[in-house]
């Protein structure tokens, strides 16, 4: 592993000990967070892609074993860069890898690396359109018992305002895989956004995504559940539920947030009379609201229904009952299904 040491700030670690041919064993923290989702199958495409010939570097800050990326680190011959504990230092210098030809990987977690580090992400990402790639790890309630700097229920929509960003959010590894892949040759910045866990795959090995092209999963009669990142799962489940109660709801996985798969939202209001959205994420400025602004250009009837976070501090609690406060599990999702297509 090549390990860049990049710091313009005093980049001091409290409880690790970095050195320039790599990292010694990193001491235990009581609340160090588990791996970021798909972090394995992160590193496997980025390592197949840096043997392929492709300039991959990778980029973090501090617990850089809960971005997962030391799977990556771990190869031989693999370029890492470390910031220390500032997201801001991983970022800039990433930015200015890519102004030098490399294609650099940012991970850090979501609400750092986007709250936290907007200013930076505007000024370097954005200056020369950088094909910088952002990996907001541990994104929406994952962090729930970290209470609220740590809940990243904003980033969507942040990013969504930043000029030329792509913004994903991918339903599991596979479906991260492959749009990691589809997107190499992109020469803008991306934002990709995953949680803290994926229970349960919800593509086959092998699947080929498109970015900006949403994924039908199934049609549907009395409505369309249209689902990002996190919530896919849990929506194809509601609809097994749905389906149990004589309601035909449709699943529409839009893993690309911007740019919207503005076709994709028509047909399903042409074939449906109600949609529902449903987002790990505040109701407000993430994929409800991207729908919205597609359903407002057409003359065609529709009822909408945005199910997400309410507009309202959250509270520090475990994840998953999070999850069934705010109706984002298989039930929650059923129920508001229910209300939304049979108002």
């Amino acid at each position: 592993m090549t390990t860049q040491r990049y710091a313009v700030r005093h980049c001091v670690n409290t409880y690790r000990d970095h050195h320039l041919g790599g990292f010694t064993a990193a001491l235990p923290h009581p609340h160090e967070p588990r791996e970021a989702a798909g972090s394995a199958a992160l590193s496997d495409v980025l390592g197949a892609l840096s043997e392929a010939g492709w300039p991959i570097t990778v980029a973090f800050a501090d617990l850089h074993d809960a971005v997962g990326l030391h799977h990556f680190a771990g190869r031989a011959g693999a370029s890492c860069v470390h910031g220390g504990p500032f997201e801001q230092d991983a970022l800039e210098a990433a930015a200015a890898l890519a102004r030098a030809g490399r294609l650099p990987y940012v991970a850090a977690f979501a609400a750092s690396l986007t709250l936290g580090v907007c200013e930076t992400d505007q000024a370097d990402a954005l200056a020369a359109d950088l094909p910088l790639r952002l990996i907001g790890h541990h994104a929406g309630l994952t962090l729930g018992y970290a209470g609220r700097s740590h809940h990243a229920l904003e980033d969507l929509a942040v990013m969504r305002g930043v000029p030329a960003m792509t913004v994903l959010a991918p339903a599991d590894e596979r479906a991260l895989a492959s749009l990691v892949r589809d997107l190499q040759d992109h020469p803008g910045p991306v934002y990709l956004r995953t949680g803290g866990d994926w229970p349960a795959p919800v593509y086959p090995p092998g699947v080929e995504l498109v970015a900006g092209r949403a994924h039908v999963h199934r049609e549907g009669r009395e409505g369309t559940i249209i689902a990002t990142g996190s919530m896919v799962g849990p929506a194809l489940r509601a609809a097994d539920r749905l389906a149990a109660q004589g309601i035909e709801a449709g699943v529409v996985d839009m893993h690309t947030i911007k740019p919207l798969d503005a076709a994709a939202v028509l047909r399903a209001s042409a074939r449906t009379p109600a949609i529902l959205t449903v987002e790990e994420h505040s109701v407000h400025g993430g994929l409800g609201r991207a729908v919205a602004g597609v359903l407002a250009t057409t003359a065609l009837p529709h009822r909408l229904t945005r199910h997400g976070v309410t507009d309202e501090t959250v509270p520090k609690d475990p994840t998953l009952d999070l999850y069934r406060h705010y109706g984002l599990d298989a039930d929650g999702i059923a129920r508001a299904a229910v209300a939304a297509f049979r108002a």
